[in-house]
């Protein structure tokens, strides 16, 4: 509608409303303003800015995504460079052997003309192997500290993620950074978080990162852009695992493998941990690494740091300036049995049952020949020793014959053979004894040829963690096990026959038990007498005797 002018407008129409009728709230209101280019584009300036806004947000996320990823690809290696390492080889004991091979590497790198002038080719990689705290990563920081060279560290599970290409990218770029520093070397720690066996059917149809990562460093230890000067450390605990590919020659070209210390590895060990003790007055560092070595068989180096620490806090506890043997020993009971739960009260009934149980352990292997020597008895509960264990001095023993086996079965059954003896009846006290007993008995059947019935067969009593068929009938499966029953019941009979003879010995044992809680060798052979067999207990007598075995 076009309108002239708005206030003739205006009263024409007041006065058609008023002529019909209309009420002043019922009538219509007119409104108007004046409009032109300027207010349109006023009302659209919002809108622009809004999408601008959007656009400058996209580009900054987009730019940001792109630097994170690229952080991501980066190598998370350490560089140790060419300054001096806190540890060093003379800071690793008891891996002689070991530390002979890794010299050699350092070797390589620090003078590879003494090689290559002879024509041969420098290794690649060393794969270190062994039980978790036997200094696989101690022994590797040790080089870095010897070797004059640039030393990479990481671990497995830092080269993986969740987006996918990342761990190859990782791995490209710690090659690429230590050929920069060629000659260097490479510690990857737990390999076998990314070298495990590849699958050989893969149904998925997706990105397995785990094996790109693998194939990555495949190709950069040996394929076509590879270059002299870097030398790949790898440790790990499960060898089994690894990829076959990984372990052949021309990429690891030395598997270097790190057990578990025997007697002077463990002197020796324990000699580095304890030069940070106070010691009281009458005991070295010599004689004090000898008395933990001689008690401490099958310890790993870790286990051995946590002795001497527990001894430390043990004496610390006491008030004592200095520590001694005492809190050494008190230390092993605490690493091997638990702290002793001093709030954990046994009935009477329960007391003198544990008494005895413990007592037919320690008499059955005082009497026997090849059982080993006896150092401790205690009824009071501890941690994992249950309500109560017997100690004995084991020693670094790696072939057994029949006699010796056959001896440590019944010492194991002496525990619940004693009970049967005094109260006519049995308790759950033996299940770790039977269980233990039973392992025995079928490793000696199945595996290790002891029985004439079976023959020199030997069979795994486990099965491996993939299925497989039995390798033998159940013919052949009802007869081992007739013989493994066999077997167990001979050594219950000579176990009962010996406690029989020895009952009253049995009795003596088990009163001083509930008399005084814990007894030790000086108590045994007052109530019983010396013991009828030649014991090697000293550190230079199981030394000697470790020499006339090799």
């Amino acid at each position: 509608m076009a309108i002239g002018d708005v206030d003739s407008f205006q009263k024409k129409l007041n006065t058609a409303q008023s002529e019909l009728g209309f009420d002043l709230w019922d009538r219509i209101e007119v409104t108007h303003a004046k409009e032109g280019y300027g207010t349109a584009i006023l009302s659209v300036i919002p809108s622009f800015l809004f999408f601008g806004l959007l656009v400058l947000l996209w580009n900054k996320t987009k730019a940001g995504s792109v630097g994170m990823m690229g952080n991501m690809t980066n190598s998370k290696a350490k560089l140790y460079g060419l300054e001096k390492s806190a540890v060093n080889f003379s800071n690793v004991a008891g891996l002689d052997e070991a530390k002979v091979e890794i010299q050699e590497f350092v070797e390589f790198l620090k003078s590879p003309q003494k090689f290559t002038a002879l024509g041969a080719r420098i290794p690649k990689g060393a794969l270190l192997v062994g039980p978790p705290g036997t200094g696989k990563t101690l022994l590797a920081k040790a080089t870095a500290g010897e070797a004059g060279v640039p030393f990479f560290s990481i671990s497995g599970s830092e080269f993986l993620e969740m987006f996918v290409g990342v761990g190859p990218a990782r791995v490209r770029d710690l090659f690429t950074k230590a050929r920069q520093k060629a000659p260097c070397i490479i510690f990857i720690d737990e390999i076998d978080a990314i070298g495990r066996k590849r699958s050989k059917n893969n149904f998925s149809g997706g990105s397995d990162e785990r094996e790109n990562t693998l194939n990555q460093l495949l190709v950069e230890m040996d394929g076509f852009n590879t270059k002299s000067g870097v030398v790949v450390l790898a440790a790990t605990n499960r060898a089994d695992v690894l990829d076959k590919a990984l372990t052949r020659p021309g990429r690891f070209d030395r598997t270097v493998n790190i057990d578990l210390p025997d007697l002077s590895g463990r002197r020796d060990i324990l000699k580095v941990h304890l030069k940070n003790l106070k010691l009281e007055e009458n005991a070295n560092i010599e004689t004090a690494a000898e008395h933990i070595a001689v008690l401490t068989p099958g310890m790993s180096g870790a286990d051995l740091q946590n002795v001497v620490n527990e001894a430390a806090l043990i004496a610390a506890r006491q008030d004592k300036k200095a520590v001694q043997l005492v809190d050494f020993d008190a230390a092993i009971e605490r690493v091997i049995g638990g702290l002793e739960k001093k709030t954990k009260v046994l009935s009477p009934s329960e007391k003198r049952t544990v008494a005895y149980h413990e007592a037919g352990h320690a008499v059955v292997g005082w009497f026997l020949e090849h059982a080993h020597p006896l150092l401790k008895v205690s009824i009071i509960p501890r941690g994992s020793a249950a309500l109560g264990y017997a100690q004995f001095q084991n020693r670094d023993q790696y072939l057994f014959t029949k006699e010796q086996l056959f001896h440590d079965m019944c010492a194991t059954l002496g525990g619940r053979i004693a009970e049967e003896i005094i109260f006519k009846s049995i308790s759950t006290g033996a299940a770790n004894d039977l269980e233990r007993v039973t392992k025995m008995a079928s490793a000696q059947i199945m595996e290790l040829g002891f029985s004439e019935e079976i023959g020199n067969l030997s069979f795994k009593s486990s099965q491996p963690e993939e299925r497989q068929e039995r390798p033998y009938s159940d013919a052949t499966l009802r007869k081992m096990d007739g013989e493994i029953l066999k077997l167990i019941k001979k050594a219950e009979e000579y176990t009962r026959a010996l406690l029989l003879e020895h009952k009253e010995d049995l009795i003596k044992v088990a009163e001083k038990l509930i008399e005084a809680e814990k007894i030790n060798k000086d108590d045994m052979i007052a109530l019983l007498g010396p013991r009828p067999w030649k014991e090697l207990r000293t550190f230079n007598e199981l030394l000697q005797g470790e020499e006339e075995r090799s």
